[in-house]
């Protein structure tokens, strides 16, 4: 259980993934895109990107079509990339964390190497 749930990291309920929570992301993305959709001179271009974007999002997108339809957001909405600035203290706390999920997920692959595919078999 993290301090700070809001930031942390944690187990699937089967133990063969981890997962990283970061909810300041999400704001921050969200705050940003709102910004660029209130600007009146960007409105119109945001709006249409949306729509461009639902549209790929609610379809079946080819490949690199949803990457393409979430840059051209991020264009016209004027978005940077998103970065968390994490004090010393966050840093132990997270660290301490991802070192406990590395335990559990790394049990059965202790180096964390993805097998090399054998013909005839499914890969992940």
């Amino acid at each position: 259980m993290s301090t700070n749930p809001q930031l942390s990291f944690s187990l699937r309920d089967d133990w063969l993934k981890g997962q990283l929570r970061g909810d300041q992301f999400r704001t921050d993305t969200l705050v940003q895109l709102v910004a660029g959709w209130g600007d009146p001179d960007a409105r119109d271009e945001v709006i249409e990107a949306l729509d461009a974007l639902a549209a790929v999002v609610q379809g079946t997108a080819r490949e690199g079509e949803l990457d393409a339809a979430v840059e051209a957001v991020e264009d016209v909405a004027s978005m940077d990339t998103v970065r968390l600035e994490l004090d010393a203290f966050t840093v132990r706390r997270l660290a301490g964390e991802l070192a406990g999920v590395q335990e559990k997920v790394c049990r059965f692959n202790p180096n964390g190497t993805v097998p090399a595919p054998r013909e005839g078999r499914w890969t992940a």
